[in-house]
């Protein structure tokens, strides 16, 4: 074996795995959209959107408070998010 072809494996093999970590990479951010999507709306924390939080009392001691950090696709809905019971 000859130096020079030590260097120019070592090269090839770096490239293949440079390759690899950016198809992986790719792969994570395309998904890790689709993963953080539900944590965005009203519904992926827990909440519901409706009028009034008002609307959402059971009886079973649940407390319902508005969140408006969290938008609601109809407009004049607020988020509702349960406290404790």
């Amino acid at each position: 074996m000859k130096k020079g072809e030590l260097s120019i494996n070592i090269i090839i093999v770096a490239a293949i795995a440079l390759l690899i970590l950016v198809i992986i990479a790719v792969l994570l951010f395309r998904s890790g959209g689709d993963i953080n999507q539900g944590t965005q709306t009203c519904e992926g924390i827990g909440g519901q959107c409706m009028g009034s939080c008002a609307d959402l009392a059971t009886g079973d001691g649940t407390v319902w408070a508005p969140n408006p950090s969290k938008a609601c696709t109809n407009e004049g809905d607020i988020c509702c998010m349960p406290l404790g019971r």
